[in-house]
């Protein structure tokens, strides 16, 4: 079901409400946001992205304008998009994701990848040990006395197993800055898994540095695609 909400949609499924916005023409491209961020951190790279895709930005539920959750699980996020894809009938899109937001676009990719043209992901990790120690350990001191929901996740998901990341069908391009907080060893651990899957490290990038309100994500993108 699709409801109008200021400037964006809102797309209704098992009493989640998401919200997301359109703009552009060409082919689809959605575009999926990291732990605690909304579509804005995309707004810089969707006025290049629009020249040359139809993008969809989607808030997460839990996230933005999107329906508050007790608790954040990477699988139902997964299924969001996937309905959110159906009921759109968007056919065959690239999903670009950032860190949660790749870990999702992992998800479809295995779950369902007869609706997905290509996966490009971004400072992502299948397992909590993906991220560096010290990271690690301020998201438990953070949980510790906010007992937030969005830190529970980053502690204790995802599980995505070499054998899941192994049956990938698509192609997926995995992406990192030499400063992640996702280990370098463990991203291209992830890539290597995926049959076909290539990584990219990215120079003096930090985590988010490239991506968020930035329009080098949009760059790095078109280049990706046109090697197609």
């Amino acid at each position: 079901m699709l409801m109008m909400g200021g400037d964006g949609v809102y797309f209704e499924h098992s009493d989640i409400k998401l919200y997301y916005e359109k703009t552009g023409t060409g082919a689809p491209l959605i575009l999926l946001h990291g732990n605690g961020e909304d579509h804005e951190i995309f707004l810089e790279a969707i006025e290049i992205l629009k020249e040359h895709f139809t993008v969809f930005a989607l808030d997460s539920r839990g996230h933005g304008k999107s329906s508050a959750v007790s608790e954040l699980h990477y699988s139902d996020m997964a299924e969001d998009v996937y309905h959110f894809i159906l009921e759109n009938q968007i056919e065959q899109p690239v999903i670009y994701g950032f860190s949660d937001g790749g870990i999702v676009a992992l998800l479809l990719c295995i779950r369902h990848p007869e609706l997905i043209q290509r996966a490009i992901v971004s400072g992502v990790n299948v397992h909590p040990r993906g991220i560096k120690g010290g990271w690690l350990a301020l998201f438990g001191m953070i949980y510790f006395f906010t007992k937030s929901p969005a830190y529970a996740l980053m502690l204790h998901e995802p599980d995505i197993s070499k054998q899941d990341l192994a049956s990938i069908t698509v192609p997926v391009d995995v992406i990192g800055g030499s400063r992640d907080m996702i280990s370098r060893r463990h991203m291209q651990a992830v890539a290597a898994a995926i049959p076909g899957g290539s990584f990219t490290e990215l120079k003096n990038e930090t985590h988010g540095s490239y991506v968020v309100h930035s329009e080098k994500i949009a760059h790095i993108i078109l280049k990706k695609m046109k090697k197609q």
